[in-house]
């Protein structure tokens, strides 16, 4: 995978938030508040998902949609809803509202200024469904540095102009590595792992794969957890798993589960 260079420093460091679909209309105001915060201490950018939505305009329209290994097979009609939904619907529903809290939000998709460009992954199995080669960093360092906050729909060009559809997951993690970011956020409908209800602050790649199999991470939980796993690499020092309906920053922390490397140091 080749990516376009880093950004350069702004003398904060970059965070990438991925905005999981199943909290996208549910954000609480205590959210909007607490990343208006964490803006001051860090350059920020969002990346969205919107598997819900497209879900119900396909059933909607009687198209057929099918998952193969955690993607969704993406034929020329399922790429059009998909496209209409989140570039259009979800998209600006978040941007409408980030800018309704005084965040500066700009509403992007990977089609814009070649912000993204994708491979096909697999086109037989999987269809229309790209995976991230480069990242056009340079639009988003002009964005930042005139104060705008980046939101991204996860849909890329192919070098030849093919449209695909790319996991909002692994577009985040793309656009994190890209961007030199050092933290990955993810915001999802729970506060971080929970054990008997209780938060758990931090852990480690191997002390998840222990919990996976004692039960304690279970359900929804698991392929969030693999997601942020699967980004740790020596570019990303840390992923963070949190909450979108309550404070995700506060008293300069950013609160959640912080998920490191095998053996609890970043992975290298």
């Amino acid at each position: 995978m080749t990516m376009s260079k880093s950004m350069p420093a702004t003398g904060r460091e970059t965070l990438v938030i991925k905005l999981g679909g199943s909290i996208l209309y549910r954000l609480s105001p205590q959210f909007f508040m607490s990343l208006a915060d964490l803006m001051k201490e860090y350059n920020a950018v969002i990346v969205h998902g919107g598997g819900p939505e497209i879900t119900y305009m396909l059933n909607r329209l009687n198209i057929e949609t099918t998952f193969i290994n955690g993607q969704r097979k993406t034929t020329a009609k399922v790429l059009e809803v998909a496209e209409m939904m989140l570039k259009g619907k979800v998209n600006g529903h978040l941007t409408g509202t980030l800018n309704g809290h005084g965040l500066n939000a700009v509403g992007l998709c990977g089609y814009d200024a070649d912000l993204l460009t994708a491979s096909l992954i697999d086109r037989e199995s999987l269809g229309l469904v790209g995976d991230i080669e480069e990242v056009n960093t340079a639009l988003l360092t002009v964005l930042i540095s005139e104060g705008y906050l980046p939101v991204i729909a996860p849909l890329a060009l192919t070098k030849d102009g093919t449209k695909v559809n790319v996991n909002a997951d692994l577009a985040a993690a793309a656009i994190a590595k890209a961007a030199g970011a050092e933290k990955l956020l993810y915001v999802t409908d729970v506060p971080g792992i929970l054990h008997e209800g209780k938060l758990i602050p931090d852990t480690t790649a191997e002390e998840i794969e222990g919990l996976i199999a004692d039960g304690v991470i279970s359900g929804g939980m698991i392929p969030k957890v693999k997601s942020a796993l699967s980004a740790l690499s020596r570019h990303l020092k840390e992923v963070m798993i949190t909450g979108g309906q309550q404070a995700i920053f506060k008293d300069g922390s950013i609160l959640g589960t912080k998920i490191k490397g095998k053996g609890g140091v970043a992975a290298s």
